[in-house]
C-alpha cells in the first residue's frame, strides 16, 4: 500500500516538475511574446477603427471588429492563426507563473502577484478565443454578446447588483490604467530600454496609451453600471457600443479622438513590451 503512496507521489513530482520545464521554455517564451505582439496589433487596429467613427464611418471598434478588418487583409489569415496560437501561449505563460511563480516572495505579495497572472491569463485565453472563432471561419459581435449576458444576469435575483459591480470593477481598472500611465508605472513591467530617443518613444507610447485604454475602460464600466441601476441590459454594451455611445455625448467626437489615438499609441507600446517585456 505504501509503495503505491510513494509511487503516485513521485508521479505526481514528475508530472510537477515537467510542467514547471515547460512553463520555462525558451521557445514557449518566444512564442508567449508575440501574443503581446498580437494583442497590441489588435489595440492598433482598434484605434483605427474607433479614429474612423469618430470621423463619421461606420464599423465596429472593438476586438471582433479589428480582427474582421485584418481578415481581409493579404495575409491576414496567418496573422489570425498566429493572433492565437501566440495569445494561448501567453495565456499558458501566465497560468504556468500563477501555479509556479513568485516562490522567492513573501506570501502577500506572491499570492497577489499570482492571482493577477490567472486574471491575465483569462484575458489572454479570450482573446485567443477571439481569434480562434475568425480562424475557423466565425464571426463574432461583443455587443450582443454583453447584452446577452447582462439580460441572463439580470433575471437573478441580486443579478442587477452583480453586473454593477462588474462595472465598477472595469470603471476601477480603468482609473488605475490612467494611474499607471501618469506615473509610467508601466514602465516596471519592462526590461531595461535602450537610452535615448527608443526609451523616449516607448515611454510616451505608454503613457499616452495606456491613459487611452483607461478612458475606453471608464466609458465600458460606467455603461454596465447605467444598464445595472436602470435594469436595462441594452445599455450594457461592448467596447464598440461604448466608444459609440461617447460620441453621441457632447464633444464626443473630440473625446473619441483623444481616446482612439491613446489606443493606437497603446498597441505600439504592446508592440515594444513584446520586445522588452519581463517575462
Amino acid at each position: 500500500m505504501s509503495g503505491g503512496v510513494d509511487r503516485a507521489k513521485r508521479e505526481a513530482r514528475r508530472a510537477k516538475d515537467t510542467a514547471e520545464e515547460a512553463s520555462e521554455s525558451k521557445t514557449l517564451e518566444t512564442v508567449a511574446r508575440f501574443g503581446w505582439a498580437a494583442n497590441g496589433l489588435l489595440h492598433l487596429l482598434i484605434g483605427v477603427l474607433a479614429l474612423r467613427l469618430a470621423l463619421g464611418a461606420s464599423g465596429k471598434a472593438d476586438q471582433a471588429g479589428a480582427v474582421s478588418e485584418l481578415s481581409s487583409k493579404p495575409g491576414g489569415a496567418l496573422l489570425i492563426w498566429a493572433g492565437m496560437i501566440g495569445c494561448a501561449a501567453l495565456a499558458l505563460w501566465q497560468f504556468s507563473d500563477a501555479a509556479f511563480g513568485y516562490r522567492h516572495l513573501e506570501d502577500k505579495k506572491k499570492w497577489g502577484k499570482r492571482a493577477k497572472a490567472v486574471g491575465l491569463g483569462i484575458v489572454f485565453a479570450a482573446i485567443s478565443s477571439v481569434f480562434g472563432v475568425f480562424a475557423f471561419g466565425g464571426s463574432s459581435d461583443s455587443s450582443e454578446t454583453s447584452q446577452d449576458a447582462s439580460s441572463r444576469l439580470l433575471q437573478f435575483p441580486g443579478g442587477a447588483i452583480v453586473l454593477f459591480l462588474i462595472g465598477a470593477g472595469i470603471a476601477a481598472a480603468g482609473i488605475f490604467y490612467i494611474y499607471k500611465g501618469i506615473v509610467q508605472k508601466f514602465l516596471d513591467d519592462l526590461k531595461t530600454l535602450p537610452p535615448g530617443a527608443q526609451r523616449i518613444g516607448v515611454s510616451w507610447l505608454g503613457t499616452f496609451g495606456y491613459i487611452g485604454k483607461g478612458a475606453a475602460l471608464v466609458v465600458l464600466g460606467i455603461l454596465f453600471a447605467v444598464a445595472a441601476l436602470q435594469h436595462d441590459p441594452q445599455q450594457a454594451k461592448g467596447l464598440d457600443g461604448a466608444l459609440k455611445a461617447l460620441k453621441e455625448q457632447p464633444f464626443g467626437d473630440a473625446a473619441l479622438i483623444l481616446i482612439a489615438v491613446g489606443l493606437m499609441c497603446y498597441g505600439l507600446y504592446l508592440g515594444a513590451r513584446a520586445r522588452y517585456g519581463k517575462m
